[in-house]
């Protein structure tokens, strides 16, 4: 069941497209889509006259041999597998022509979808109100092809489902994103009209694939094991012709219907390459500088395959382009967030282009970084300002600049009597009895540092006055009881309360004393 290179190649422009739709849809993304969905639909109309041909091999080889009628099955079983699979690429091809019209058609002067950008005519198609939309029929039907399919081939021809739901689909299925949604939801949920047409054009592709893979083994049953080629073509297979910035560029070179016989020598860009099972293994470093505005950097290669031809020794060359793709990445923030002071600051930095790729490592001036992975780090300041530099994979992809702020002082708040003590309204003589005072975290800092805003009054000093004398005073750790105070008071009487006294503890349990100044006058009434 081996792809094509130019499948693979599709195949893999498929999934960087649907990588970088998640990020923006531009003109231009949504334009690739259409050629890429064009090319699906060329390479699917190559694949179908690969499949009438390898029939008609069938045929041909079956009328040849002495007793055709021993074959006669082998015959109705490849045009049975033929019938499957057009039936189901038609329905497919109705939901495209669906899909168009329903969002306005094709531009007749320019040939362009006139709804380019719609997403809401795809959801409404596709998935529907209650989910009663036609991407779960589809998902129906793709589902008993495999499982129809498959009875055809070899007694242990497997085939991957074709209608996966995100908890399904291993490229998919860490994602929090995308993990719970169905099959019709995971492929067209906000997505433009382009985007779902090549989704349904690489479905075909995977069906025509299908398709060839069980009428090669129907051959293989009446003799014919290999296809003749005429004509030897030289190929490089990138698994991507757009990467990041210091991440692996790899491809495939190999000849095509090249025989097993043949052993070729290949080099890219000047230098040798290792040949494995006849196909050229480069992989290097991808190097990236001077981006266009889309943030791309264009780069050639040229590569040579030598081998022994019919004719004797030749060469073929080929010069080809891909493209460096500038990573980026943003902090979930959506802006710089200010740090605090000694405070552990919770960044989480994202790359949604890179996916997997992105692993990155922090290194800062004026801080020390704590990483968790995944992108998550925790800053703590030591200076007024803090450069925190990003690296993934070595590179490094820019140095952020953060402003540093002192952690704000806790608003001091006093209780007793069963509620907050106020120096205007004042308090029974008679009825007070204890007095607790609090520090109260700013509302800002704890939001954003909750394991640094922790306070307590270590200390806090109360003197009952009466006129210009002192009656009394004692001092308790935060607050407690002041009934030997309480016992001599007398309406017109006052309570002079001075905090002096604050404690923090930091997110790593460190105690710290805070300088302070609180007094508050409470009048007994």
């Amino acid at each position: 069941m081996k792809e094509t290179p130019r499948q693979k190649m599709i195949g893999m422009m498929y999934l960087v497209l649907t990588a970088l739709l998640a990020l923006q849809v531009s003109d231009a993304l949504l334009q690739k889509f259409v050629l890429l969905n064009n090319s699906l639909e060329a390479a699917n109309s190559s694949a179908v006259q690969k499949n009438n041909q390898t029939v008609e091999g069938i045929k041909a080889k079956v009328n040849d041999s002495p007793n055709p009628a021993q074959y006669a099955d082998i015959i109705k079983q490849a045009q049975e597998v033929r019938k499957l699979s057009d039936a189901l690429v038609s329905e497919l091809d109705n939901l495209k022509s669906v899909i168009i019209e329903k969002s306005g058609g094709i531009d007749p002067e320019t040939g362009a979808y006139v709804g380019m950008k719609d997403t809401e005519k795809v959801h409404e198609i596709m998935i529907g109100s209650n989910k009663k939309g036609l991407g779960y029929g589809l998902k129906t039907q793709l589902d008993n092809f495999v499982t129809k399919i498959a009875t055809y081939g070899d007694k242990n021809t497997k085939f991957e489902p074709l209608a996966l739901s995100g908890k399904e689909d291993p490229a998919v299925a860490k994602d929090a994103n995308n993990k719970n949604k169905d099959f019709a939801e995971l492929n067209f949920a906000e997505t433009p009209v382009p985007a779902a047409l090549a989704t349904l054009s690489q479905k075909q592709s995977e069906i025509r694939r299908y398709e060839s893979t069980i009428l090669g083994q129907l051959a293989e049953k009446v003799g014919i094991k290999d296809i003749k080629f005429d004509k030897i073509l030289a190929m490089v297979s990138a698994k991507s012709n757009t990467v990041v910035a210091g991440m692996d560029y790899e491809a495939e070179m190999f000849i095509a219907a090249y025989s097993s016989g043949i052993t070729p020598r290949m080099s890219f860009n000047g230098a040798g390459v290792p040949v494995r099972d006849g196909k050229g293994q480069i992989k290097f470093k991808a190097q990236g500088g001077q981006y266009d505005s889309r943030g791309l950097s264009k780069k050639t290669y040229s590569a040579s395959i030598s081998f022994n031809g019919p004719n004797g020794p030749e060469t073929r060359t080929l010069n080809g382009e891909y493209f460096v793709l500038k990573p980026t990445y943003n902090i979930e923030a959506g802006s710089l967030p200010p740090l605090y002071l000694g405070c552990a600051n919770k960044l989480s930095i994202v790359s949604p282009g890179l996916g997997a790729l992105w692993q990155p490592s922090f290194s800062a001036n004026g801080a020390e970084v704590i990483a968790a992975g995944g992108g998550k780090v925790t800053v703590v300041p030591s200076s007024a300002s803090v450069e925190l530099n990003i690296n993934n994979g070595g590179i490094l992809l820019g140095t952020e600049k953060f402003r540093v702020r002192r952690v704000p002082k806790p608003e001091i708040k006093l209780f007793g009597g069963g509620g907050e003590l106020d120096e205007k309204r004042g308090v029974s003589a008679t009825g007070l009895r204890s007095i607790e005072a609090r520090a109260i975290a700013d509302e800002s800092f704890k939001a954003t540092n909750p394991d640094d805003a922790q306070y307590r009054v270590s200390e806090v000093y109360i003197a009952l006055a009466r006129g210009s004398k002192k009656v009394g005073d004692l001092t308790l750790s935060g607050g407690g009881s002041i009934s030997s105070l309480a016992q001599n008071a007398q309406a017109g009487d006052r309570y002079y309360i001075e905090v002096k006294g604050v404690q923090r503890k930091n997110f790593k349990g460190a105690i710290e004393n805070i300088p302070f100044q609180f007094t508050k006058v409470i009048p007994l009434n």
